[in-house]
């Protein structure tokens, strides 16, 4: 089990990092690289799932931080 969260809590980090640096900090995010706009049906909501994405992938990160660090997990 503590290998599970080990392998989980590295795997969330990178993701959290990848996620990260796909945002735009000019809006564009995911929907401006390449011809991904044009997966979308727009720019809002593309970046309206990552957000989304990111947050989720973030608060698994946390919570196994926060597993490890308290030893709940042995």
């Amino acid at each position: 089990m503590l290998k599970l969260a080990w392998i989980l809590m590295v795997l969330s980090a990178l993701l959290v990092i990848v996620l990260v640096l796909m945002h735009s900090p000019k809006g564009d995010g995911i929907a401006g690289i390449g011809s991904a706009a044009q997966i979308f049906t727009s720019q809002k909501s593309a970046e309206k799932g990552l957000n989304k994405l990111t947050g989720i992938v973030a608060l698994i990160f946390v919570v196994c931080v926060f597993l490890l660090g308290f030893g709940i997990i042995k």
